[in-house]
């Protein structure tokens, strides 16, 4: 993930744990995580595995989607106009 939306999870989990009332600590320990991990997600420092922002998020009582609200990612041009891997290959049925 970029940067930006490592920052922008951040500043959403920072506002949502601000609104439910939590120090960074009492959130980590609800999530047995540690307060650093918090800091960090918090301080655009890193992103964090599904699990661990479904925990949160549940901590938090809200929905995951609105901690990554305003993250949007728009997958790459293809490298080459070539296709599926293994188009063009004579038989075309299924292994059996």
């Amino acid at each position: 993930m970029s940067e930006a939306a490592a920052e922008r999870l951040g500043r959403n989990l920072f506002l949502a744990r601000r609104r439910a009332g939590y120090s960074q600590e009492e959130l980590a320990a609800i999530c047995s995580l540690h307060r650093t991990e918090i800091g960090q997600l918090e301080n655009g420092k890193r992103f964090p595995r599904v699990d661990t922002l479904i925990k949160i998020a549940s901590a938090l009582e809200v929905r995951a989607d609105q901690l990554l609200q305003g993250i949007d990612w728009v997958p790459p041009a293809p490298a080459s106009t070539g296709g599926f891997a293994g188009q063009g290959v004579s038989g075309g049925g299924h292994a059996r």
